[in-house]
């Protein structure tokens, strides 16, 4: 091995993704509550995510297809560094922890301990009146009617302090995570896996499929719409895991059986929706599905905000 595949080496070992972007580029935060011991996201604004996984010695756009190591990181965050310029900024970092706090690492391992579907079976059903029902009609702005709808196909549940839980389910109906939010509070559940939160609109074939980026949004959008019945309401609780992906890509072969198939993209209206939007139709196109991409109306972000505008909440 020559001396500069050794260095290649000990650069990829000794320099950790999560510190170059805290010291290279500081306007990259670590989201404690969406972050776990083997997965540390980090935002910049609103539009923009990595994830730092593999302890530290690899990183992932979950809005894109870029990936890698710590060598592709640095020239994804300055496009115009050279690979010599790479090594000689590297050689900065190496040996240096990352700055996020120890709770990150050890909070998420005692709730992994408890399987996904035993924690889903400790959850009350959603009840008329429950603190969670309260937070989803009078803060959401949720009709009751989408409730129920919810309640009965058991993709929401009663949280603790108030806050509502929404299964996530792979194609075959295995649950694999819960997306949890309540006030300003939201989660993923630690050790479980993001697949797609579902509500079907009716009983009936579906021909069409509303992706949206949160579960609260996939309710809004279906109120909005008045629930159409050939509509499937999903969400992936954010990004794309290669769980979110395969859910879709199963979605899209059952639409692509028939003309009327098409995918919707549901997103915000900000930089990571439109990139969200983006990678949902060149999945739509590489399966032959016709696709659509909708926005909130009158320049509102996501389509909570268009539901409480459009039925102001008291």
């Amino acid at each position: 091995m020559s001396e500069q595949d050794q260095e290649i080496e000990q650069l990829k070992a000794g320099v950790s993704c999560a510190t170059l972007l805290e010291r290279l580029a500081p306007v990259w935060q670590l989201d404690r509550a969406e972050s776990t011991r083997r997965s540390l996201k980090y935002r910049r604004g609103a539009g923009e995510i990595l994830i730092v996984n593999h302890n530290g010695h690899g990183w992932w756009d979950p809005l894109s297809d870029c990936k890698g190591d710590i060598f592709s990181l640095v020239r994804h965050l300055d496009p115009g560094l050279s690979f010599g310029g790479a090594c000689r900024l590297l050689r900065d970092f190496v040996g240096i922890a990352p700055a996020f706090p120890e709770a990150v690492r050890t909070r998420r391992v005692r709730g992994s301990q408890v399987p996904i579907p035993e924690r889903w079976e400790r959850c009350r059903p959603l009840s008329r009146g429950s603190p969670a029902w309260r937070f989803l009609i009078e803060k959401r702005g949720l009709p009751e009617s989408i409730l129920v709808a919810a309640r009965a196909g058991d993709a929401v549940r009663e949280g603790p302090r108030g806050s509502a839980w929404f299964v996530h389910r792979d194609g075959a109906g295995v649950l694999t995570g819960i997306e949890m939010r309540g006030g300003d509070y939201r989660n993923f559940s630690a050790g479980g896996g993001k697949t797609l939160f579902r509500l079907p609109g009716g009983p009936g074939r579906l021909s069409r499929v509303a992706v949206s980026e949160s579960a609260i949004d996939a309710l809004s959008l279906a109120a909005m719409e008045g629930a159409r019945p050939d509509t499937l309401y999903a969400a992936t609780a954010g990004g794309m895991r290669p769980g979110t992906v395969a859910a879709l890509g199963q979605l899209l072969q059952d639409l692509a059986t028939g003309p009327a198939g098409l995918l919707v993209a549901a997103t915000d209206a900000d930089t990571a929706g439109r990139r969200y939007a983006a990678r949902l139709e060149h999945m739509a196109t590489e399966a032959g599905v016709r696709f659509q991409a909708i926005l909130p109306p009158d320049g509102l972000n996501d389509w909570n905000d268009a539901l409480r505008a459009r039925t102001p909440v008291p």
